[in-house]
């Protein structure tokens, strides 16, 4: 599972409309409840941190004799997030998922174990659910469902933030949660479903992916537009993967439709290949 190709999550919003799912595999065998006949779509995106939905640029870079420059850790970030996609054998992470309907004031929180084995199976386990059911079965649980459909099809490289797929423009740096980073615009080489434009944000001194932000450049149905995201990512010893995913779209049954994904406690395995290169 390359978790730094990006945008993982941004597949959820494929399966979400009108019975598609994104990430899921229904042979994983994963716990997650149907989803219900209602069409609807839903967009991602990550909750800031306190520093704001966005961050500011600077356009003069004040890097340190410990920041590297702009081009070596746009290619140290290619490099991990390739190394990455080898290296993860398996991981377990706690997730909970917040899902508002404001017009209809409707909400549900879920809280799950995730469980992901290369290459291609992921697993849910759940441990508690508190709110609407219509927000269970027909937003929550078709996210689950697009997430394991999309890590059983292997699909991850079409929608990897790599320059296969988008164009890169350096544009400053910027403080994202107390962390030095350098700010890159992005933008698709074709209007795909799963690709956006936006930025994202890599660490200054190591090339880590810190955060990815933007709009979806195609919507994947009819039943939903305007979906825009924030994404935020933590390293775990030599592994990244995504902590906090906020998101807010426009579906034309429900409305406002906003997501919130927090996963903390991610223990990562690696392969035994890149056991063996670490203990050289």
């Amino acid at each position: 599972m390359g978790v730094l190709r990006t945008v993982l999550f941004l597949s959820f919003l494929s399966s979400l409309a009108v019975g598609q799912a994104v990430l899921a595999g229904v042979d994983s065998g994963s716990a997650i409840p149907k989803a219900g006949d209602t069409a609807l779509l839903v967009r991602l995106i990550s909750p800031s941190n306190s520093d704001g939905f966005a961050a500011s640029l600077s356009s003069t870079s004040k890097a340190s004799e410990s920041h590297l420059t702009p081009e070596l850790a746009l290619d140290v970030y290619q490099r991990r997030a390739s190394q990455q996609g080898s290296d993860l054998a398996a991981y377990s992470a706690a997730t909970v998922i917040r899902a508002q309907l404001p017009r209809t004031s409707q909400q549900g929180e879920f809280e799950l174990e995730r469980h992901y084995a290369a290459p291609r199976t992921l697993e849910f386990k759940p441990v508690r659910y508190s709110g609407d059911s219509f927000v269970k079965s027909n937003i929550i649980a078709r996210l689950l469902q697009s997430e394991v459909d999309h890590v059983q099809k292997g699909d991850t490289v079409a929608t990897a933030i790599i320059p296969a797929n988008y164009k890169f423009s350096y544009k400053g740096t910027a403080q994202v949660a107390g962390r030095d980073t350098y700010v890159y615009q992005l933008k698709p080489h074709k209007n795909r479903v799963g690709l956006f434009k936006g930025r994202v944000f890599l660490d200054a001194s190591t090339g880590s992916l810190v955060r990815t932000e933007g709009k979806i450049v195609k919507s994947p149905s009819f039943f939903v537009k305007n979906i825009e995201f924030l994404q935020d990512f933590a390293d775990f010893g030599r592994f990244t993967f995504p902590v906090r995913l906020h998101s807010e779209a426009t579906a034309r049954i429900v409305g406002r439709t906003i997501v919130d994904i927090e996963n903390r406690d991610f223990q990562p395995v690696a392969s035994t290949v890149e056991t063996a290169r670490a203990g050289q």
